[in-house]
């Protein structure tokens, strides 16, 4: 999805001899989506990419179903997710059906022992609390408060934390997550009226080989199981590579919003798109400039999507007692809007200072144990007077 880029060295052809300094050849990968059809990136190993030599037994790791229906508004408390000390097992499904997982993750150590691999689902991991550096084999990306980090199925990654305080954000899509087909030329550009363009795409950098052979842990997840494959060389053996198809950040700050004399719809907040889900950014922006503009949103019916909405910080006049790191849920089947006494409250507002996320999809979720967990009780009432 994203625009061509290359780092390191590579050979002036594809497929063709590349040779180390000491005569042997380098070990081209091509990694590629949809069967060589779209997206594919070209890297060089100092070694083959292929030596396992030993694995471990699997564990199942899929969500476990608390609620298949319901037609309900719920709000579920994001930080009382517990921290946990390992990255993967720090990560809770909240949210799940067959298009996409949303997870809450409260990692308290970077990734030092073992390396990760989602074979199933592209990563994008929103960055709520901590800082830190996302490693690949395609190269670091430093990342803050804010950042979006995207990251193809089948990328081999660490996340290394500068502290213990991280909250993250997380959704595992089971289609490659893309910009909308909207803001793209037919050539692929970020157009003019796109809320951002490639200068805000941060690709990875500072690619370092690492020459090393030994024992290295790579635990990847494949239809809700978790492999444990030990390969004889290190994974980030990579000189260089080139292509379309690599993990990138981008940071909600520096998503432009879109605004009118009046309320605008939903779709203007447009981040990224993927097959049967959307996600959007409600980042701070001026209100609507009609002299008799509403800011507050106008009652909406959910008639084909679920609307989950992940409260980041800030001032949200439509809604009462949001926290930080709440979820809020309103399914497909009956309307939603601000709650009483908020429509009257924002006459006369001039801006809103709001950041959230939020995930649309087009086939019904279902709660996870660990939801019910943090469900705050009575949401569905709150909008009784």
């Amino acid at each position: 999805m994203p625009h061509y880029h290359k780092l390191g060295n590579i050979p002036h052809k594809r497929h063709t001899q590349f040779r180390k300094p000491d005569g042997g050849l380098y070990s081209e990968q091509l990694f590629s989506t949809e069967g060589f059809s779209n997206d594919s990136s070209l890297l060089y190993h100092i070694y083959p990419p292929t030596q396992i030599i030993k694995t471990e037994p699997h564990q199942n790791v899929a969500p476990e179903i608390a609620e298949e229906k319901m037609l309900k508004h719920r709000s579920f408390e994001g930080f009382k997710v517990k921290p946990a000390k390992d990255f993967l097992q720090s990560r809770v499904p909240v949210l799940v059906n067959n298009d996409c997982h949303i997870v809450l993750a409260a990692p308290q150590e970077s990734m030092t022992d073992y390396f990760y691999k989602n074979t199933d689902a592209d990563e994008m991991i929103f960055v709520h609390e901590g800082k830190g550096v996302l490693k690949t084999q395609y190269g670091n990306l430093p990342f803050d408060y804010g950042d979006y980090l995207v990251i193809p199925r089948g990328t081999i990654y660490q996340i290394h934390f500068e502290s213990a305080d991280n909250r993250l954000f997380i959704v595992e899509s089971f289609s490659p997550i893309r910009y909308p087909k909207r803001y793209l030329s037919k050539y692929g550009q970020l157009l003019e009226h796109s809320p951002y363009c490639e200068r805000d795409i941060r690709a990875p950098q500072d690619i370092n080989p690492v020459d090393e052979k030994g024992d290295f842990l790579i635990k990847a997840k494949k239809k809700g199981i978790m492999y444990g494959l030990h390969y004889g060389t290190h994974p980030f053996d990579v000189v260089g590579w080139d292509g379309c198809c690599y993990p990138f950040a981008f940071s909600i700050h520096d998503f432009e919003p879109i605004t009118g004399r009046v309320h605008q719809p939903p779709p203007v907040h447009q981040t990224f798109e993927a097959h049967n889900f959307v996600v959007c950014s409600f980042c701070p922006r001026l209100y609507d400039y009609h002299p008799q503009a509403i800011p507050a949103p106008y009652n909406h019916s959910n008639i084909d999507s679920d609307e989950v909405l992940y409260y980041v910080d800030g001032d949200f006049m439509s809604r009462k007692n949001v926290t930080r790191g709440m979820i809020t849920l309103h399914p497909a089947g009956i309307p939603h809007g601000p709650h009483p006494g908020a429509v009257e409250r924002s006459i006369g507002a001039k801006e809103t200072k709001e950041l959230a996320v939020m995930v649309d999809t087009f086939h019904p979720l279902m709660l996870t144990r660990q939801a019910l967990e943090i469900e705050n009780d009575g949401y569905v009432m709150s909008w009784a007077e």
